[in-house]
């Protein structure tokens, strides 16, 4: 068996999931334009007719660990009995804080560390036996790209192509193009990669990862270093494939990314598994509070506490209680009837930011 790829930024060949929808268009006009309608073109012809896998059985979930564990030599327990189940097609993002080992799981499942015990499946097959077969069908960026600072960034994908045993050379020129054209990169990928921005750098990488179609494409911190408008369009990609079926898995810190774009997450704390679910279900977890802002808060909590509301905080002229099954125009209309002189009422759901701090100990990065 040959060994895995050592090289996160560079792709292992891919099997045949769809060639991407007119949907999208980075770098370009993302309106029915002549420019966007002529990449979409160009994309689909690069990729080749082989794009479409209708045909192809596949399994209900990419990604399935059982008791995943990993113990450094050190004595360090990295990742301790991990159990995940990505669904096929799902975005999932991958959370937790530094140290929780979320990279050493990635790197588990790419067979860049082998686990102390457990096992995996990626894209229905068991691994370690199946990576000649599977890895082909993964692409992958790992803590960060790696390039050679003297070529241009057109010339690192070539070499990353030429190391791709099953891409036809005579295809790579249109399959790099229209991959630096997905990633914004078009009119840039004749500058030396030393000359790169690190969000020019962050998106060549992910360039790389999209020379061939994708069953599961896996990603570590895709939105690193990007300026808004490059993060709206990574973002707007990761939809992209995953509407088209191929399943993203992104591990990331920022809790804007993942509500905007992660259909489930998994919340690691400590190597553990803390959470996995569906994003909604997450939000859910948390029990929605009725906040009363007035000057009559000792007034205003009595009312809340003869209603049997729980967990009431009065304070900074306003009180609140978890809501419960009442329904908050009742609770309105007792408080007024009491003379309460209510300024303003709401009933908030625990932020996403409340939850994570809830399930890990720890906080998160809550920018975009």
């Amino acid at each position: 068996m040959s060994a895995p790829n050592q090289n996160p930024a560079a792709p292992y060949p891919p099997s045949r999931p769809s060639a991407p929808s007119d949907e999208v268009r980075f770098g370009r006009d993302s309106g029915g334009s002549p420019a966007g309608d002529a990449q979409a073109d160009r994309q689909r012809q690069a990729w080749g007719p082989d794009g479409d896998p209708a045909a192809a059985a596949r399994p209900v979930a990419a990604i399935v660990t059982r008791g995943l564990t990993k113990r450094f030599r050190s004595g360090q327990l990295a990742v301790d009995d991990l159990s995940l189940q990505v669904p096929y097609g799902s975005v999932y993002g991958f959370l937790g804080p530094n140290g929780s080992g979320k990279t050493t799981t990635i790197r588990m499942l790419l067979g860049l560390v082998h686990p102390t015990s457990g096992q995996h499946e990626l894209l229905g097959a068991a691994m370690p036996e199946a990576a000649i077969a599977v890895l082909p069908r993964v692409g992958a960026l790992v803590e960060g790209p790696a390039f050679y600072s003297f070529l241009s960034g057109r010339a690192n994908l070539a070499r990353c192509d030429a190391a791709d045993r099953t891409a036809d050379p005579a295809t790579a020129a249109a399959r790099i193009g229209a991959a630096l054209d997905l990633v914004g990169l078009g009119e840039t990928g004749g500058k030396h990669y030393r000359a790169y921005s690190l969000g020019m750098k962050q998106r060549l990488a992910i360039a790389a990862g999209l020379l061939r179609p994708r069953d599961l494409l896996i990603l570590d911190e895709p939105t690193n270093g990007l300026d808004p408008q490059g993060t709206r369009e990574v973002r707007a990609l990761i939809r992209q494939i995953a509407a088209e079926g191929t399943t993203v898995f992104v591990s990331s810190h920022l809790l804007a990314e993942v509500e905007q774009i992660c259909s489930h997450v998994g919340v690691m704390r400590a190597g553990r598994l803390a959470f996995e679910g569906r994003l909604d279900e997450l939000r859910a977890r948390g029990a929605t509070r009725i906040r009363v802002r007035t000057a009559d808060a000792p007034l205003a909590a009595t009312v809340l506490a003869d209603l049997e509301l729980a967990d009431i905080q009065a304070g900074d002229g306003q009180v609140s209680a978890v809501l419960g099954d009442q329904p908050p125009e009742d609770i309105c209309a007792r408080l007024v009837h009491a003379g309460v002189r209510v300024a303003g009422l709401e009933c908030p759901r625990p932020s996403l930011e409340d939850l994570f701090v809830e399930l890990t100990g720890e906080g998160f990065d809550v920018s975009a």
